[in-house]
């Protein structure tokens, strides 16, 4: 049998280690943006410095003839379902048995004056890597569009090399439709910090030809022009499925696929940033552009295709990113704009960079989310309180289990705790001391 998988990225590359790990089976990997796999979230420290770009490839170049996993560097044009075969650019055919959609995501473009300029670029890609390589050498100014982590990125890596960067965000607060105010305003203050130009409530309005097809300003919905050699279209990104039109394939935002990653074709899968979920778990969106989530689908699909059917079922929501310095974590449910149910305690340290949030139902104190900034708790642990639906007050009475700072880091649960009591007029006190021998009993259920 023979599994053709169209993207060279965490979930294509997860679903072929897999299915070479439990058969025998014919696998091609088909990908025209770069001959081997690569950590793609790794791509801005190779900007940075931090890294060769040999250095963000996982396995040895030698690695895939070793486990018969045959490469192909080419583009797929289209997908004939009924003769189950890929049409390539060069228009050369290739058959297939069963097909797993990987394709991933591009940057989004809303129809902007000027946005296919040179010079205009989203950061996804490897392309887009060395597009932003090919502007920055005697680049005075860049200016990027979009308040995401893709974004905060991009501003970054510019900052590494010392380019000034004006950030274009349309909400009035950074990434306010995902972060509580508290933490959307931490984040804020950080990028002005950083010396990044933050213009919140502004959009892009036209990019301008500097008269030889590259981009040499903006204007934004203010009526202000900003000179730049460079402009980061960042506002989001979208399933990578164009080429999909006239298969037959179901799609709507992204490829629809059910509880085994099954398309609405047979012998058709779709996996990663492009599957969209018709019934996706509570607590999950139907697409998640998320690094872990890929994998998860590939090694899931694997396991479907060459032994038995398996669900695909992405537990409890996890996340994680880095504002320059801050690191985030969110777990479990926290939104922006909380229901009436959900209770939350919000302790900030007085420098304004780290915060501790925990959230509970007030109905019945059950444990919904934690979301941290500069302070780090144990996934395990998190997950567990949040599987159990364990009490507010038991989870703060062991908060220290959580935390996952290096040894001799300040802690501040006590701090937490103390806030609580004054919320709620009790007298918690903390229970288990951070130990890991704690830590494992506590997961063990010991």
């Amino acid at each position: 049998m023979h599994i053709a998988i169209i993207g060279n990225g965490i979930s294509g590359i997860t679903a072929a280690r897999f299915i070479r790990k439990l058969s025998d089976h014919k696998v091609t990997v088909i990908s025209a943006e770069t001959d081997h796999f690569f950590s793609r979230t790794a791509l801005m420290y190779v900007y940075m410095g931090h890294m060769r770009f040999e250095d963000v490839k996982p396995y040895e170049d030698w690695f895939w003839e070793k486990n018969r996993i045959d490469l192909l560097n080419a583009y797929v044009e289209e997908v004939d379902t009924t003769k189950k075969q890929l049409i390539l650019k060069d228009q050369s055919p290739l058959a297939y048995d069963k097909l797993i959609i990987a394709s991933g995501s591009a940057s989004n473009k809303f129809g902007w004056p000027g946005q296919d300029l040179d010079g205009v670029h989203g950061m996804y890609s490897y392309q887009d890597l060395e597009a932003m390589e090919r502007h920055s050498d005697g680049l005075k100014h860049a200016v990027i569009v979009g308040g995401g982590l893709i974004g905060i990125e991009m501003a970054e890596m510019f900052h590494s090399r010392h380019i000034p960067v004006t950030f274009l965000v349309r909400e009035k607060k950074y990434w306010n439709g995902v972060l509580p105010d508290e933490e959307s305003d931490m984040i804020g203050r950080h990028i002005e910090a950083n010396g990044i130009g933050l213009q919140l409530g502004t959009e892009l309005k036209e990019i301008i030809d500097d008269g030889n097809g590259k981009a040499c300003a903006v204007i934004t919905s203010k009526g202000e022009r900003i000179d730049c050699g460079f402009v980061g279209l960042t506002a989001g990104v979208h399933p990578n499925i164009k080429f999909l039109e006239g298969s037959g394939i179901e799609t709507q935002r992204g490829i629809v696929v059910n509880e085994y990653l099954e398309t609405s074709v047979p012998d058709v899968y779709a996996i990663g940033d492009c599957a969209q979920a018709s019934n996706p778990v509570p607590g999950r969106r139907p697409i998640e552009a998320i690094w872990y989530t890929g994998r998860m689908m590939g090694e899931t699909l694997a396991y479907t295709i060459c032994k038995e059917k398996k669900s695909y079922n992405p537990g409890i929501w996890f996340n994680s990113a880095k504002f320059f310095e801050i690191e985030y974590q969110v777990y479990g449910e926290v939104l922006s704009k909380a229901p009436d149910h959900h209770t939350a305690i919000y302790w900030e340290h007085p420098d304004g960079e780290k915060s501790i949030r925990i959230i509970y139902d007030k109905n019945n104190s059950q444990i919904l989310g934690f979301n941290l900034m500069g302070v780090r708790y144990r996934h395990e642990v998190c997950e567990k309180w949040l599987r159990d639906k364990t009490p507010v007050e038991e989870v703060l009475q062991n908060l220290s289990l959580a935390n996952f700072d290096p040894e001799f880091y300040k802690e501040y649960e006590d701090e937490v705790i103390a806030l609580y009591n004054r919320q709620s007029g009790k007298s918690l006190q903390r229970k288990q001391k951070r130990r890991l021998d704690s830590v494992i009993k506590f997961l063990r259920g010991v």
